[in-house]
């Protein structure tokens, strides 16, 4: 297992880099990739990867994420690079990225994108990957040395289009009682946690940005990511599993690959009801946006139907359950459900006022 690179660096990277405070001189940077250019003379087939990481203001957490991505462990036939796209931060967090370009030229990149909204960011990094395979992960994320190499496996033959991996909470995190993070009543999504078992196999949920990999030619056949969701500004998220979804309902399968691991930092004031509540009402809209218009009915909009028909159900079969439970955890769950209904009604009730009559 080495750390290999995509490609020898260009010229423009050697000059980039011997350019950046700290730098050391480019003499001798080409000889980290001997071994994948000798990989080309023998005929031998390279796969290339790129990492996108998108960033706003997070330096501190952002550097614990690189280095966790420095020590990646990939076999020779692999070359790498992780491409962290600032999206137009005020913070040092573009000295925090340029200490990396430098110490493991050409391992790792920079990149700016002035529009604010990680979509756009998440995009840029797509049109300026190298890679055959796109992975993706965040920057208040710490990986194991072999996250990327096991990410990616399964979509070296072409028989999976992507994947997703396991994304635990950090290591000794305690959480409240009426907090599941797994089991029947987990809101673990809501702290982007993703643990499907133990058992690799087919996804039938769409994974998470913080863990997750596509086949370069998804992005080029099906588009790119939704710039009406994901932060900042809109506060509607779900861009991420939107286009795993767009996959699945074409017909393409994604792995679900557990021994790619990925921890995620829980800040302290995302355990709170309150952001919980916010986070499922904001759930619900995007939703409703992912479902996009109907036709209307009657000459009614069919959002004013859809608004009938979610508050009925909600009455019916999930407020009596929040009303019995007796367990903390069963009963938050059903009101953050009931706060998820909230906003697919608010949002339906939007979408009705833009709709023509």
């Amino acid at each position: 297992m080495r750390n290999s690179a995509l490609g020898p660096p260009s010229a423009a990277d050697i000059n980039i880099a011997s350019r950046l405070p700290g730098c050391p001189k480019a003499t001798g940077r080409v000889a980290i990739n001997e071994l994948g250019a000798a990989a080309h003379q023998n005929g031998e087939h390279i796969l290339k990867i790129t990492v996108v990481l998108c960033t706003y203001n997070r330096c501190r957490s952002l550097a614990n994420t690189l280095q966790s991505l420095s020590a990646s462990e990939l076999p020779d036939a692999v070359e790498w690079e992780v491409l962290v796209v600032d999206n137009n931060s005020d913070d040092r967090t573009r000295e925090t990225i340029e200490h990396f370009c430098c110490k493991y030229v050409p391992h790792f990149r920079y990149l700016f994108e002035r529009q604010q909204g990680k979509s756009h960011a998440l995009n840029a990094g797509i049109r300026e990957a190298r890679g055959d395979i796109v992975a993706f992960t965040d920057d208040d994320v710490v990986v194991e040395p072999t996250w990327l190499h096991n990410l990616t496996t399964a979509l070296e033959s072409g028989q999976w289009v992507g994947a997703g991996g396991r994304i635990l909470p950090e290591q000794g995190f305690l959480f409240p009682r009426w907090l599941a993070v797994d089991g029947q009543y987990s809101m673990g999504g809501v702290l982007a946690l993703f643990d499907r078992g133990d058992k690799p196999g087919q996804l039938d949920w769409a994974p998470f940005g913080a863990s997750m990999a596509f086949r370069r030619e998804m992005f080029e056949k099906y588009g790119e990511f939704r710039t009406d969701l994901g932060p900042p500004p809109s506060a509607l998220r779900g861009e991420d599993t939107e286009f795993g979804y767009r996959l699945m309902a074409a017909g393409e399968r994604l792995w679900y690959e557990p021994s790619a691991i990925a921890y995620h930092c829980t800040p302290a004031n995302r355990i709170r009801k309150e952001y919980f509540l916010g986070w499922w009402f904001g759930f619900g809209r995007a939703s409703v946006q992912k479902w996009g218009r109907g036709a209307n009915v009657l000459g009614i909009p069919r959002r004013y139907l859809t608004i009938v028909k979610i508050a009925a159900s909600t009455l019916v079969t999930i407020v009596p359950l929040w009303v019995l439970a007796l367990k903390p955890e069963r009963r938050f769950f059903y009101k953050a459900l009931i706060w998820r209904k909230a906003g697919e009604i608010y949002e339906s009730y939007q979408q009705a006022q833009l709709t023509p009559s």
